[in-house]
């Protein structure tokens, strides 16, 4: 298993140490109360530290308090690899996670999988060897993908991610800090492609949009649900390789909190699933990036509208 990279390891730490208040370690945390069962603890939910993540917390969050069940958000926790280590730490009871990263990154799979139905089942089985479940998978996908604008793509013939390779000297890449070192990033193009011609410029958020835009690189790494896609402004390049896993979502539940509330929990949480198609949470994530919405606000009109609110 690789090492941490330094910032991996630093933000781990503070993680531990932010987290350490609900539940994070054995010895920093107190005793339980003798008399406190899992069914009288408010339920933790985590999400990661992007804004389609913060929406889905929320979704997740207000329904099951729709439905009487207490609940304390965990918001902008951190990447894959620090949310499923606060998960199994005990300091959240579930989170809403990405099947094909959870695969690569966590349980370091490098076979990819050849449908969403098998990657979901090989998530499952990972999870359910240390007491977790995943519930229902959503019906979008938000995968990894690569992207260049429409006239880069024209010059250069690019179709897939192989034809990267043609390009001469080195290509940056616009992408978040973590592409650097994953599966689903630079080691896996890499490995699958054969792409030894790639740079990353590290950037945040939307910065990699800008970047793109700006020239300031020839592809940016990108998620295929969010808003910026919308448009005719880029070009998805194909992945014959299948590098970029499933991108459906599906929580993870400890195996604890499921004993203890039953099937009106899993109900409640396959309820909102059912409704995040494609096209909204792409509305979503525009409402919070491009409107500048508060993630609260976006959720509970959407569950409103669906009458899970």
């Amino acid at each position: 298993m690789r090492r941490p990279t330094p910032l991996l390891a630093t933000l781990l730490v503070a993680t531990a140490v932010a987290l350490g208040g609900c539940g994070g370690s054995d010895d920093d945390d107190p005793p339980p109360d003798a008399t406190t069962t899992q069914s009288d603890s408010p339920i933790r939910i985590g999400s990661k530290n992007f804004p389609e993540q913060a929406i889905l917390g929320e979704l997740y969050g207000q329904a099951l308090r729709a439905k009487g069940f207490e609940v304390v958000l965990k918001p902008d926790i951190g990447s894959t690899e620090i949310i499923h280590r606060a998960l199994r730490r005990g300091a959240l009871d579930m989170y809403p996670e990405y099947i094909g990263v959870l695969l690569s990154e966590v349980a370091r799979e490098r076979e990819r999988p050849p449908s969403s139905g098998a990657a979901y089942d090989a998530a499952q089985r990972f999870e359910n060897e240390s007491d977790f479940t995943l519930l229902a998978q959503t019906p979008f996908t938000d995968s990894n993908a690569l992207a260049v604008k429409p006239s880069f793509a024209k010059r250069h013939r690019l179709r897939t991610i192989a034809d990267l390779a043609r390009l001469k000297g080195k290509v940056e890449v616009a992408a978040l800090a973590e592409f650097e070192t994953r599966f689903e990033g630079l080691d896996g193009l890499k490995e699958v492609y054969g792409l030894s011609n790639l740079d990353v410029l590290e950037v945040k958020g939307a910065e990699r949009y800008t970047a793109l835009d700006g020239g300031r690189t020839d592809v940016a790494s990108v998620f295929t649900t969010e808003s910026q896609l919308a448009s005719d402004n880029y070009v998805l390049l194909g992945d014959p390789e299948r590098l970029f896993a499933s991108g459906h979502v599906a929580p993870i539940v400890s195996d604890a909190l499921l004993e203890a509330h039953g099937d009106k929990l899993r109900t409640a949480v396959d309820a909102v699933t059912r409704t995040l198609t494609t096209p909204a949470m792409r509305e979503m994530n525009a409402a919070v990036v491009v409107q500048k919405r508060a993630p609260a606000a976006v959720a509970a009109q959407f569950l409103r509208a669906r009458g899970l609110l």
